[in-house]
């Protein structure tokens, strides 16, 4: 097996450092369950203050935050209004049907993200033949509209159509981080007009696992109910929080530092020949590039690309993501863009 020396498949593929792993060899703990978990109590603090939001609960991942919301919001035969490229829809095994009986009307928009006009559209009329509509759920940022950062005047369009028709707001924060540090404006702004919302701590922070669901406190008191009934609570948790208040402490600014590399990428392979990518769309950590007109498919790519020791991501026939992370600095980017030089100038099949 080629031993991978530069890893850009996701930023999930991050690995805890030295330091926070002395952090969660250190961290005091209790039963998380009765809420006798300092360094749980902590985090869930730290990040309801960080989201401007009375309360929070930490999870095992952020698919759960984003199903225990459903779960808490939303009643079987009502509708969530989502992106048609949402992580929601597409990526969590039909949980939103399975678990809580919602369905998803999908919504178009470019590069990840819809206004405020395609959410009055896709309201239903309210009356007995249709399904309720009851929930809008953003994604920030907008991982397969290229890691794109939702703007605030969209974020308050949508809220306010939302608010006009009775309905209630999520987000999926998974990357939200990623958008207030490259938008330069806190999460709790991002944050304000959500009714429920969370960030990921396993991505570009850099922790080995969890997420953090935040809200009112009669949110999070259901969803602590729905953690409990879908095996979410985890006793003696504060091992697992100390890696994401050792993280909030110290890996948040630095996430510029992957976006840089990010646009870096970009440039680099962008003058190769049949590479189709975009470097000024580059806002956050990911870079999406299609390489149909160099004659290989991602997935003959992402093998030629793995044989030189460099991993990434196939989003499609011809589409590849590359994430930039914590675990990737400068050199390694442009080994990868040299990487990518090499296999194409070899030509393809």
């Amino acid at each position: 097996m080629t031993d991978i020396r530069v890893n850009l498949f996701s930023d999930t593929q991050t690995k805890p450092s030295e330091a926070m792993r002395r952090a969660m060899a250190a961290a005091e703990v209790g039963d998380e369950q009765q809420d006798l978990d300092p360094t749980v109590n902590r985090l869930c603090d730290m990040v309801a203050e960080l989201l401007g939001k009375p309360a929070a609960v930490f999870l095992p991942s952020g698919t759960m935050c984003n199903e225990i919301a459903v779960l808490a919001h939303c009643r079987p035969g009502e509708e969530i209004i989502a992106h048609k490229t949402s992580h929601i829809l597409n990526f969590e095994g039909g949980a939103p049907a399975a678990l809580a009986g919602a369905q998803i009307m999908p919504l178009d928009g470019a590069r990840g993200m819809f206004t405020g006009d395609a959410v009055a559209a896709a309201v239903r009329p309210g009356d007995r033949y249709s399904p309720v509509s009851r929930m809008v759920a953003v994604e920030q940022t907008a991982n397969l509209g290229g890691g794109a950062v939702w703007p605030l005047a969209d974020l308050a369009a949508v809220a306010e159509v939302a608010r006009a028709n009775g309905l209630v707001l999520h987000m999926d924060g998974a990357r939200l981080m990623n958008a207030a540090v490259a938008s330069g404006e806190p999460a709790a702004a991002h944050a304000a007009p959500f009714d429920s919302v969370w960030i990921d701590l396993s991505k570009g922070l850099g922790c080995p696992v969890g997420a953090v669901l935040a809200g009112s406190r009669d949110f999070i008191d259901e969803a602590w109910r729905w953690k409990q009934r879908i095996g979410g609570a985890m006793r003696q948790a504060g091992i697992l929080a100390a890696a994401g208040v050792y993280a909030l402490e110290h890996n948040v600014d630095r996430l510029a530092d992957d976006h840089a590399n990010a646009r870096r990428f970009a440039e680099s392979i962008a003058g190769i020949d049949g590479v189709g990518v975009a470097p000024d769309t580059v806002e956050t950590n990911m870079v999406f590039f299609d390489v149909g007109e160099t004659g290989l498919s991602a997935a003959a790519l992402q093998d030629r690309l793995a044989a030189e020791g460099v991993r990434m991501s196939t989003m499609g026939p011809t589409r590849m993501r590359a994430v930039t992370h914590l675990d990737v600095g400068r050199d390694d980017v442009d080994a990868a863009a040299a990487a990518v030089r090499r296999v194409l100038d070899g030509g393809g099949n």
